[in-house]
C-alpha cells in the first residue's frame, strides 16, 4: 500500500480520535453538574438524529449516486443494495450484542441475555450508536484515493465535524445516568467516553475497506448510510421522545439537520 493510500487512513483515524475526544467532551459535562435536565438532553438527542439524518443524504447516499454515474452504473443500485445492506447488518448487531437504552430497567436489556452490569450495558449501546459513525467517517476519507468530484477532503471533514458535534450529547446521555445511580463522577466519565472508542477503530476499518476494495465504494457509502440510518430510527429518535418533550426534540432535530447540511454543501462547494 502507496503512501497515497497510507494518507487517507491516517487522517481518518485522525478524525476518528477527534469524534471520540469530542465523545469525552459531552462525557466530562459530569465532572460540572450530577445530572442534566431531561428537556435539554431530549434537544440534544433530536438534534444529534437530525445531524446523522442530514449526513446520510448529503455525505453518503448522494456521493454514491454520483459515484454510480460517473462509473456508468446504475445509479440507484449501488445506494439500494448498499443502504439494505447496512440496515440489515446493523438489525442484526443490534439483536445480537446485549445493550440498555437510556432510563430503561435493567430487565428491558436488549440482544443476547447476559448478567452484565447495567453500566457495561449502558456503554454498550452508545458503542453500537458510534460504530456506524465511525465506518461513515473511514469510508468518506477512503473514498478520497478514488479521485471522484463528489468525495474530497472538504466533504470528508464536514462529515467528521457534524459526528463530533452530535458526540457531545452521546457522551452525556452514557454519563449521567451512571452518575445518578452512585458510581464516582470519574467511572462515570470513564465509562462515557470508552462508548466512542469504537470510532477511530471504525473509521480505518472503512477507509482500509475502500481503499483495497475501491469497486465497492459507492456500495460502502451507502453501507454506511443504511447503518447509520438505522440507528437514528430505532435508537436515537425513539429515545429522544421517551422524556416528554417530543416537539422540542422534533425541533432539535430539524436544526441538527439544517445545520448538518450547510456544512456539508459549504465544505464540498455545491
Amino acid at each position: 500500500m502507496s503512501n497515497f493510500h497510507i494518507i487517507p487512513i491516517l487522517q481518518a483515524l485522525f478524525a476518528g480520535v477527534c469524534t471520540w475526544l469530542m465523545t469525552a467532551l459531552g462525557a466530562s459535562t459530569i465532572f460540572l453538574t450530577k445530572d442534566v435536565n431531561r428537556k435539554f438532553l431530549d434537544v440534544m438527542l433530536g438534534f444529534a438524529a437530525g445531524i446523522m439524518a442530514a449526513a446520510i443524504y448529503w455525505s453518503m447516499l448522494a456521493p454514491a449516486i454520483q459515484i454510480a454515474v460517473d462509473r456508468n452504473i446504475i445509479p440507484w443500485i449501488p445506494a439500494a443494495v448498499g443502504f439494505l445492506a447496512g440496515g440489515i447488518f446493523l438489525r442484526i448487531l443490534d439483536r445480537v450484542l446485549p445493550h440498555l437504552q437510556l432510563d430503561s430497567p435493567i430487565d428491558q436489556a436488549e440482544g443476547i441475555k447476559t448478567s452484565w452490569q447495567r453500566t457495561t450495558l449502558l456503554t454498550l449501546a452508545m458503542a453500537l450508536h458510534n460504530l456506524p459513525e465511525g465506518l461513515a467517517i473511514g469510508v468518506a476519507f477512503g473514498a478520497i484515493t478514488a479521485g471522484n468530484s463528489s468525495s474530497t477532503l472538504p466533504a470528508a471533514v464536514a462529515l467528521a465535524i457534524g459526528i463530533g458535534i452530535q458526540d457531545i450529547p452521546e457522551g452525556m446521555a452514557v454519563a449521567m445516568p451512571l452518575r445518578r445511580e452512585g458510581l464516582s463522577r470519574f467511572k462515570s466519565f470513564w465509562y462515557g467516553q470508552l462508548s466512542g472508542i469504537v470510532e477511530p477503530i471504525g473509521a480505518v476499518i472503512g477507509a482500509t475497506a475502500v481503499i483495497l476494495t475501491n469497486s465497492l465504494l459507492p456500495y460502502a457509502l451507502a453501507f454506511a448510510a443504511g447503518a447509520m440510518f438505522f440507528i437514528v430510527i430505532e435508537e436515537i429518535i425513539p429515545e429522544s421522545q421517551r422524556g416528554g418533550h417530543g416537539d422540542l426534540a422534533t425541533m432539535g432535530t430539524i436544526v441538527g439537520f439544517v445545520i448538518m447540511m450547510i456544512l456539508d454543501v459549504a465544505f464540498s462547494g455545491s
